[in-house]
C-alpha cells in the first residue's frame, strides 16, 4: 500500500478534549447560512430576532433528527455498538432526516409567530443549499460520503489539486469525490436562487425550487456513492426520498396555483 499525505481530522486538540473539523465546518456553514437569512428576513419586513430564533431550536432539533435518521437505517449496526449513537463527530448525519426536521420546525415556529411559512422558507432556501454545500465539506475531512473506486489519473484528469486527491485514498484506493460533486451542484444552486430572488417567484416557490434541484442532484450522485443507506440490497433511501421529494415539490407547485394559494409574490412584506 502506498503512502500518501493526509489532512488532519483533528481541528484542535486540547487533551481530554477534541475538536474536529468535521463540527466547524458545519458550523460554518450554518452560521453563514442564519447570516444570509438575517440579512433578507430584514429586507423582507421581519425582526432580524426571527430567524435568530428560528435557528436556536431548528439546528439542534436538525442535527438530532439528522442523526436519528441514519441510525434507524443502520439500526443492527448501533444495537450493537451503542457507545457510538452519538458520536457525530466521525459523521452520520443524514441531510434528510435534517430537514424533515428542520421543517417541521419551521411550520411549528410560523405558527406559533404568527408568520408565513412560505415565507420563512423562501427565505431559508438559499441558506440552507449554501449549508450544504460548505457541509460537504466535512465528509470531505472524515473521508466519507464518497464514491467507488476510480485511479489516481482519473482524480488528476480533473485537475484536482492534490490535498483533494490525496484525501481520496482511502483504505488502499483511490475514490470518487461525490462529497465535491455535491457541493459544487449545491453552490451552483446557491447562485442559481439568490439570482431567483430578482424574479419574484410566488411564494412558496423559491423552497420547492430549492427541493426539486437539490433531490435531482442528489439523485443522481447517490447512485455513485459506496457508504449509502440501503431499503433493500439494490434501492438507496436517498435515491427513494429525492424523487418522492421532487414529485411532492411538483404536485404542491400545481396545487399552490390552482387554489390560488401562491398569489402573493416573494417581494411581497406582508
Amino acid at each position: 500500500m502506498e503512502t500518501v499525505p493526509q489532512l488532519d481530522r483533528v481541528f484542535l486538540d486540547l487533551g481530554p478534549f477534541t475538536i474536529y473539523w468535521y463540527g466547524v465546518i458545519i458550523g460554518t456553514g450554518a452560521m453563514l447560512g442564519l447570516w444570509l437569512a438575517v440579512r433578507e428576513s430584514q429586507r423582507r419586513g421581519l425582526e432580524k430576532e426571527v430567524f435568530v430564533d428560528l435557528v436556536l431550536w431548528a439546528i439542534p432539533i436538525a442535527i438530532l433528527s439528522a442523526r436519528l435518521y441514519y441510525v434507524l437505517f443502520k439500526l443492527d449496526y448501533y444495537l450493537a455498538h451503542p457507545s457510538e449513537i452519538l458520536m457525530i463527530w466521525n459523521g452520520g448525519l443524514a441531510i434528510h432526516g435534517g430537514l424533515i426536521g428542520a421543517i417541521i420546525t419551521g411550520i411549528v415556529f410560523a405558527k406559533k409567530r404568527g408568520i408565513s411559512f412560505w415565507k420563512l422558507a423562501d427565505i431559508a432556501a438559499p441558506s440552507i443549499i449554501l449549508g450544504q454545500a460548505i457541509g460537504r465539506w466535512g465528509n470531505f475531512m472524515n473521508q466519507e460520503a464518497h464514491g467507488g473506486e476510480v485511479t489516481r489519473e482519473f482524480l488528476e484528469s480533473m485537475y484536482l489539486p492534490d490535498f483533494i486527491v490525496n484525501q481520496m485514498y482511502i483504505n488502499g484506493t483511490y475514490n470518487h469525490p461525490t462529497f465535491l460533486y455535491e457541493s459544487l451542484w449545491s453552490f451552483a444552486g446557491f447562485i442559481i436562487l439568490m439570482l431567483l430572488r430578482k424574479a419574484n417567484l410566488r411564494r412558496g416557490e423559491m423552497f420547492l425550487t430549492y427541493v426539486m434541484y437539490y433531490s435531482l442532484g442528489r439523485f443522481f450522485i447517490e447512485g455513485l456513492r459506496t457508504d449509502s443507506l440501503m431499503l433493500t440490497e439494490s434501492l438507496r433511501i436517498a435515491q427513494v426520498i429525492s424523487i418522492g421529494l421532487i414529485l411532492l415539490a411538483i404536485g404542491l407547485l400545481i396545487y399552490r396555483r390552482v387554489k390560488g394559494h401562491s398569489n402573493q409574490r416573494y417581494l411581497d412584506n406582508n
